[in-house]
C-alpha cells in the first residue's frame, strides 16, 4: 500500500487529520488498537460529546511552554470546528460555560461524521493493530511494523503521526505507546501524571466524606494557583465534580486545598439577619435551607450544628466563617489514570515545532493531541487540542 502517511491512533487528533490530508488528496492509512476508532470521543461528556468550547483561549490550557498552543489554535479556530461539524450535518447547543455539544446529544454522530469522511476520501482503517516497531530508513522513510490477527506486516511511509493518546483509561487500549516513540528517536517527555481526576479523602475525614457520597455543592475550589467556581461532588472516597477535576490539573501531592462552600455570600451576614429575624432558629435547620439536609446534618463534626443562632458565640461564629469559606484539605492522593478524562505532561513542546508540530529532530515525525505536552482544561477544551493539532498536521503531508 502506497501512502503519504501513516497515523497511528484513531482517536480526536488522528481523525481529523486523516480527513484533512483526505481534502488535500493525500493518501493516509490510520493504524487503531481498538475494534472501533474515537473510543474517548464515545464516553466523553457521559456519551455526549462536548466537542469544544466557545471560550478557548491558550490560558485554557496546562504545558511548560504555555504559549506553544497559540500556533495551532489560531490556525484551527473554535470558529472552524462549529464549521466543519455543522457542514456534516452536527449542529452544536452551549449547555453552559462555554461548552458545545451536538444537539443529538450523542457521541456516536461525531465519530460517524469521520467515518463516513475517511469512507468517502479513500483513507483506509486498520483495526486491532499491535504497532511492534517503527524505524526511520536511511533513505528518511519510516519503516513500520505491525501485527494484526496473528500476522506481521511490515509498511513504509515517509512521514508518521503520532496520536496514540495518553495513559488514562487502560481498559480502553490507553498506551504510553506515544511516550516510548518518543523516547526511542531521543525527544525529552514532560513529567506525566492523571489530570481531570478525582481527589482521595485523607483517612481522617474518610467517614465524613463518605456519608455526604452523592451530595453535590456549589463551591470556589482553589489553591496557591488557581481557583475554579463550579460544583464538587462528594463521594465515597474523597471528592469529585467540574471544580475538583479541574483543580487536579494543578494539584501536587502534599498540597493544601481550600475550599469556600459559600463564594459569593457572607455566612456572617446570612447569620446576622438571621438573628435578628428568627435567632431561636438552630444552625442545622438553617444550613439546609443553604445547602442540603445532609450536609448540614454532617455539620455535627465540625460546628454546633444543634445551637439556636442567637446564641452563637462569636468564637463559635469564627469557627463556622472558618469552615464555610476556608475550609481546607490535603488530599491523600488521587484516583489514578483509570478514573482521570486526561494525561498532563507528554512530549516536551520545546521537541516539536508549534507551527507544524514536526519533531525537530526527526523529519517527518509528527506527534498530536494527547500524547504531546499540553493539557486543557474540563469542558471541550482538549477536543479542540485534538482537532487543531490534527488539522495543522495534515497541511505538512
Amino acid at each position: 500500500m502506497q501512502v503519504d502517511a501513516v497515523i497511528i491512533g484513531g482517536g480526536a487528533c488522528g481523525l481529523m487529520c486523516a480527513v484533512q490530508a483526505g481534502f488535500w488528496g493525500k493518501k493516509v492509512l490510520i493504524l487503531e488498537k481498538n475494534e472501533r476508532v474515537g473510543e474517548k470521543i464515545l464516553i466523553s461528556g457521559g456519551g455526549r460529546c462536548n466537542f469544544t468550547n466557545l471560550h478557548t483561549s491558550d490560558h485554557n490550557f496546562i504545558s511548560e511552554n504555555p504559549r506553544f498552543i497559540k500556533s495551532a489554535l489560531s490556525q484551527w479556530t473554535v470558529e472552524d470546528t462549529i464549521a466543519f461539524f455543522e457542514s456534516n450535518g452536527i449542529i452544536g447547543a452551549e449547555k453552559t460555560l462555554g461548552q458545545l455539544f451536538p444537539t443529538t446529544n450523542n457521541a456516536k454522530d461525531i465519530v460517524l461524521v469521520f467515518e463516513n469522511l475517511c469512507r468517502e476520501l479513500n483513507q483506509d482503517i486498520l483495526y486491532k493493530v499491535n504497532i511492534k516497531s517503527l524505524i526511520k530508513l536511511n533513505n528518511g522513510s519510516f519503516q513500520i511494523t505491525y501485527e494484526q490477527g496473528g500476522k506481521d506486516t511490515i509498511i513504509t511511509a515517509p512521514k508518521v503521526v503520532i496520536a496514540a493518546g495518553g495513559l488514562p483509561i487502560k481498559k480502553m487500549g490507553a498506551t504510553d505507546f506515544g511516550i516510548r516513540i518518543a523516547k526511542q528517536f531521543g525527544l525529552k517527555v514532560t513529567a506525566t501524571a492523571p489530570a481531570l481526576v478525582p481527589l482521595i479523602s485523607n483517612e481522617k475525614d474518610a467517614k465524613w466524606y463518605s456519608q455526604l457520597a452523592g451530595t453535590a455543592i456549589f463551591c470556589r475550589v482553589s489553591n496557591d494557583r488557581i481557583a475554579f467556581e463550579e460544583n464538587i461532588l462528594f463521594t465515597h472516597w474523597g471528592l469529585s465534580g467540574p471544580a475538583i477535576l479541574q483543580l487536579s490539573s494543578y494539584w501536587r501531592m502534599g498540597e493544601k486545598i481550600h475550599l469556600n462552600f459559600l463564594p459569593h455570600a457572607s455566612i456572617l451576614d446570612l447569620l446576622n439577619e438571621k438573628r435578628r429575624d428568627n435567632g431561636k432558629q438552630l444552625l442545622q435547620t438553617f444550613m439546609a435551607a443553604l445547602f442540603t439536609k445532609r450536609f448540614a446534618e454532617s455539620l455535627q463534626k465540625y460546628l454546633p450544628a444543634d445551637t439556636i443562632i442567637g446564641e452563637l458565640t462569636k468564637a463559635e461564629l469564627n469557627t463556622i466563617n472558618d469552615f464555610i469559606h476556608h475550609f481546607e484539605i490535603i488530599p491523600a492522593g488521587d484516583k489514578g489514570y483509570d478514573k482521570a478524562e486526561v494525561m498532563r505532561g507528554g512530549v516536551a513542546t520545546e521537541e516539536l515545532s508549534s507551527k507544524t508540530l514536526e519533531a525537530k529532530k526527526v523529519a517527518g515525525l509528527f506527534f498530536g493531541g494527547e500524547c504531546v505536552d499540553v493539557t486543557g482544561w474540563l469542558g471541550g477544551y482538549n477536543f479542540q487540542w485534538a482537532w487543531a493539532s490534527g488539522y495543522v498536521i495534515a497541511q505538512q503531508i
